[in-house]
């Protein structure tokens, strides 16, 4: 095995191996081109035998138990020894590109297979960013090879990423440093991808499940994900918007309220259609609230991180919870008016069977009413974020834990439906703590200020609805509104997912 190869081993984990020394750089290939197996071993300065002894070897290591194949939990136990963060292992992606003949096993012949076909792949990618054909990466050539890909990136991040894959500390990335990085991801090595690994096994953060979405980073493809979760979002309200009209109109009666009345009230009133009154506009603020909070979210996030004197971008879980509760409220305030108004549309009574005018609606608050009524509410609505995200990602992370504990035994990281699962219970418990700030919120955005009976206040409606209702007036239409949380988080998980994919964002 030779020496390139000795020290990649060592890099990721492997026990060091004998192997004899060669230094230097070398690109026999000096223009763009096809490449072959002989362009890689000129490369790493190895010869046929030498590589096969490296390969053997890797996959002797992935075979402790020497059975003579690789199965899931062999590949799973080998990526835990060379030390990838638990959270970003992809045994199951590594064994279905492996796994050519689909029997849930990967024999020798497999595993080369698919190292020969990497090692091409991450020559060519290699060579394309070796604009000088030095036979290293210049992090200069690896700064504009981001920068044509559209990856925004500063000088610190650039160090890093140089630092984390120059083992030898020179200041310059050899093709044997560059494969033993990537040797082991199994998707496309396209500079994205590459950036989008580098990001993840860096752990750079990037949001946390109850604050913000994951999987949106610094580089060109984030518009691909507000489209993603754009349409995700969109998707999930639509699907469960005959649940959100419902809990409106119940939050808003002061007399007994139950559910089969005012499904029956809907529809004489204005059909199917009535259903899903007002969920234009809940679409419709979908993209501004999503691209408001994350660029909210980075900002923040920065400036904790400065004031904690953290250069690396890890600014712990409260940090996280205060800049995503922060973001939200900066979101929720600057959306805040078409959240009123799509109240307004909602609970209001149907004009000769037909729903009211949304320009009507919209100028009448702002003649009758003025500016400040489109802001009703807002208190409440700003006081329920942070206790939500508090609660959602602490029960979050708890349930998560108990599954790596009960469900997986501590096998590996809990797969979508698990998460999906913990997602919906964290979820749930947090929306029904916070639902009776909801209860006000909505109450004063439906009332007109000209109105005789308007409330005065948050303080008004709450000892208003206290002393007419009681306690059970706080939580009216808490039914229909925890029946959204499954299908709502299903739909939109299912939906980002496709997206995802039809986006080329795996």
């Amino acid at each position: 095995m030779s020496g390139a190869a000795g020290q990649g081993v060592e890099h990721v984990g492997l026990p060091k191996m004998e192997a004899k020394s060669k230094p230097g750089c070398c690109n026999p290939v000096k223009k763009p081109g096809p490449v072959s197996m002989d362009h890689v071993l000129l490369a790493l300065q190895e010869t046929k035998e030498e590589r096969d002894l490296r390969i053997r070897s890797l996959f002797n290591f992935f075979d402790a138990a020497n059975v003579g194949f690789l199965d899931y939990a062999q590949i799973e136990k080998g990526l835990s020894a060379l030390q990838i963060p638990a959270e970003y292992k992809y045994a199951n992606d590594l064994l279905r590109v492996c796994d050519a003949n689909r029997d849930g096993r990967v024999d020798y012949q497999e595993f080369k297979r698919y190292m020969d076909d990497k090692e091409l792949e991450l020559y060519r990618i290699f060579q394309a960013i070796d604009v000088e054909h030095n036979g290293c990466i210049l992090p200069e050539e690896l700064w504009d090879a981001l920068v044509k890909a559209g990856i925004q990136i500063d000088d610190e991040e650039l160090a890093r990423f140089v630092e984390h894959v120059d083992k030898d500390n020179n200041g310059i990335i050899t093709f044997e440093e560059w494969r033993d990085f990537l040797l082991l991801y199994p998707h496309e090595a396209t500079i994205e991808n590459i950036y989008h690994h580098w990001e993840r096994v860096c752990l750079v953060d990037i949001g946390e499940h109850a604050v913000i979405p994951q999987g949106i980073s610094k580089h060109v493809k984030r518009s691909k994900y507000f489209i993603a979760g754009g349409i995700a979002g969109a998707a999930s309200r639509t699907a469960t918007a005959p649940l959100d009209r419902l809990k409106v109109v119940l939050q808003v009666q002061t007399t007994r309220a139950s559910i089969l009345p005012a499904v029956k009230k809907i529809w004489k009133e204005d059909g199917v259609l009535g259903f899903f009154r007002g969920n234009g506009l809940n679409v419709v603020k979908v993209a501004p609230e999503s691209a408001i909070k994350f660029y909210a979210y980075e900002m923040l996030k920065n400036v904790i991180g400065d004031s904690m004197g953290n250069k690396n971008g890890d600014i712990g879980a409260s940090g996280r919870l205060i800049a995503g509760g922060v973001a939200g409220a900066v979101a929720q305030s600057a959306i805040y008016p078409m959240d009123l108004v799509k109240t307004r549309l909602q609970t209001c009574a149907s004009e000769g069977g037909r729903a009211p005018n949304l320009g009507k609606l919209t100028k009448d608050i702002w003649v009758q009413e003025g500016p400040r009524a489109f802001y009703k509410g807002l208190v409440p609505s700003l006081l329920g974020i942070i206790p939500y995200a508090g609660i959602d990602l602490a029960v979050y992370e708890t349930l998560k834990d108990l599954s790596r504990t009960y469900i997986l035994q501590d096998s590996g990281k809990p797969g979508p439906l698990v998460q999906l699962g913990c997602g919906t219970i964290s979820g749930a418990l947090g929306a029904t703590c916070v639902y009776p700030l909801q209860v006000i919120r909505t109450r004063l955005q439906a009332q007109r200020t000209t109105s005789e009976a308007a409330y005065k206040g948050m303080s008004d409606v709450f000892w208003r609805t206290f002393r007419n209702e009681g306690c059970r007036g706080f939580y009216k239409g808490l039914f229909p509104n925890l029946l959204k949380v499954v299908p709502a988080a299903s739909i939109t998980y299912l939906v980002y997912e496709a997206m995802k994919k039809s986006l080329e964002l795996e």
